[in-house]
């Protein structure tokens, strides 16, 4: 059981608040008679406290966020790796890649997520809790790219902080997110020194992933071939972003952005010689990294076949 300040008791399994998930990576309530997932969804609503139900909601999704971590090793085969790489574990941020990934990998895919409560594996915990695994978590992306033969980084950028002794400490190298995902693309996508990497990052992330362009360009134009978002909510203006990097994010990027238009449908840019934007198919923001999954990896081929490869020049 996990305990508030209002001291309040939470379990710490998801079947422990009476729930479980079905075949189709639903939530559903615990059957009584069966044991198994029956037909009810999550409930927020349990008490007239509202104080007391959002708690509930929020312990439950932190014990979802440790079930996706065990998907993370179990289902797709992924492992911890530390960051900082020195640090003792107990005062780390941790990260999840693929074994192959730190072998020079022909080609490499790193997952950013957006920012706020989601973690490494999540696009939306809101998600996962209301609609399935499939369209919250980045199982399903993983999975693909691993059928396509790409090795997997997956960022944690939101992992900031740790509780010693019953003290909140910052986590040396991943106090904020962009100090996160620098130290990630310094001490592990460049130093595993992969020939062909992709990016798929979702809101915030697309943040980031610009200002990784921006600090590490040289890097990104020699090994970036492509990089898929999903209503990123970048501002290359706003970032400074110098215009030889526009240039080049222009040619590689494409940011799926939440709108009713029917699913690719060329949408206006944020701003002149911007990044290309397309319609997700889906208005809700959430729901964008899913209803553009296929699109997103049609993209990340196309890209890759244009790279010209070694027996080409």
């Amino acid at each position: 059981m996990t305990s508030t300040e209002q001291g309040w008791s939470f379990p710490d399994t998801i079947e422990g608040f009476g729930y479980t998930f079905n075949t189709d990576g639903q939530l559903r309530k615990i059957d009584p008679n069966t044991g198994e997932p029956g037909n009810e969804p999550f409930e927020f609503h349990v008490t007239e406290n509202q104080d007391y139900n959002q708690k509930r909601y929020e312990a439950l999704g932190d014990v979802i966020t440790e079930y996706v971590y065990g998907l993370l090793e179990t289902e797709v085969g992924l492992q911890r790796m530390m960051v900082p790489h020195q640090g003792a574990v107990q005062e780390s941020a941790f990260i999840f890649v693929s074994s192959d990934a730190l072998s020079k990998p022909d080609r490499l895919l790193v997952l950013i997520p957006g920012s706020g409560v989601v973690k490494s594996g999540q696009w939306a915990r809101s998600l996962i809790i209301n609609d399935s695994l499939q369209s919250g978590s980045q199982i399903p992306f993983i999975k693909h790219a691993r059928e396509l033969g790409y090795a997997v980084i997956v960022m944690n950028p939101n992992e900031n902080t740790k509780v010693i002794n019953g003290k909140k400490i910052k986590i040396m190298n991943s106090s904020n997110a962009k100090e996160h995902a620098d130290y990630v693309w310094k001490h592990y996508v460049k130093e595993v020194t992969p020939k062909h990497i992709a990016v798929i990052a979702h809101s915030y992330g697309g943040f980031l992933a610009v200002d990784l362009a921006t600090r590490y360009f040289t890097h990104f134009q020699s090994s970036v071939f492509a990089i898929a978002l999903t209503d990123s909510v970048h501002n290359l203006l706003m970032q400074n972003v110098p215009p030889r990097v526009a240039g080049y994010l222009r040619k590689v990027s494409r940011n799926w952005a939440s709108h009713d238009a029917p699913l690719d449908t060329p949408l206006p840019c944020e701003m002149e010689g911007g990044i290309p934007r397309v319609s997700a198919g889906h208005t809700k923001h959430e729901m964008t990294s899913w209803s553009s999954f296929e699109s997103v990896f049609t993209f990340l081929q196309e890209q890759y076949a244009a790279v010209p490869k070694k027996e080409e020049l």
